[in-house]
């Protein structure tokens, strides 16, 4: 049997109505503020994030500033970020590799971004799409949990997630489909109780006509075994009439 097309224009089209100012949400003056805020906000969430580095950028915005310190100094300056102790480590060592080898510059490609400590595919490419206007996707896991839903991907990592999304959905419109699929799964399709009935996508996602189908068969069910409890308590009645007017 033929898999459903998806209708991927349609659904890009509404969210872009729907989070029209869809930006990146991670407070930043410069490529190197944005790499250090992206690598703080790994299980931490960007309000946080914002808060911390309000406090820390104004006097430690270039490499050498956090080079200059230790990662002990530069984890009290993180403290109210998860696993703050690690990300001081990587921090302190990703500016001292882009002293040594970039000329305290932020490099703007995937492979070299790559290889500085605490950054990945997705930290990588929040930076080249944000500091250096690369189109790219990058999966976290709002994008991943929206993607799967809508039916934009049907992948069971973060790394096939992305290649699908590359394939599927026209490259100039990668890096805002980033941005409407966050605002997405933070304002409506959340993790635990997404908010379908109030979903403009609805009719056009696959998890929420699943929810729907599922939703209608449990209903059924509970009517069904209503009517049979009705029925039972007759019949229960019934007898006991005929029993009394036995007895009388």
């Amino acid at each position: 049997m033929p898999t459903k097309r998806v209708p991927v224009a349609e659904i890009l089209d509404r969210l872009s109505h729907m989070y029209p100012d869809a930006k990146c949400a991670l407070e930043h003056t410069s490529p190197f503020e944005l790499l250090i805020a992206t690598v703080l906000s790994a299980q931490c969430t960007d309000v946080r994030v914002n808060i911390v580095t309000r406090r820390m950028f104004p006097t430690h915005n270039q490499p050498e500033h956090f080079a200059a310190i230790t990662p002990a100094e530069i984890g009290e300056m993180i403290r109210d970020c998860g696993l703050w102790q690690s990300k001081a480590k990587n921090i302190h060592e990703t500016c001292r590799i882009l002293l040594e080898q970039h000329g305290g510059e932020v490099p703007a490609s995937m492979a070299e971004l790559v290889k500085l400590p605490g950054v990945g595919r997705k930290t990588a490419n929040v930076v080249l799409s944000n500091a250096f206007d690369v189109p790219a996707i990058a999966v976290d896991t709002h994008v991943f949990r929206v993607a799967n839903r809508l039916g934009l991907a049907n992948a069971g990592t973060v790394e096939e997630t992305e290649q699908q999304l590359m394939r599927r959905i026209p490259r100039e419109l990668w890096s805002q489909s980033h941005h409407w699929l966050i605002h997405h799964g933070r304002q409506i399709c959340e993790a635990r109780k997404p908010k379908c009935s109030e979903c403009p996508l609805l009719d056009l996602c696959k998890y929420g006509q699943s929810a729907l189908k599922d939703a209608a068969k449990a209903a059924k069910a509970d009517a069904k075994r209503l009517t049979k409890s009705g029925v039972s308590k007759a019949g229960r009645s019934r007898a006991v009439a005929a029993k009394e007017g036995e007895l009388h």
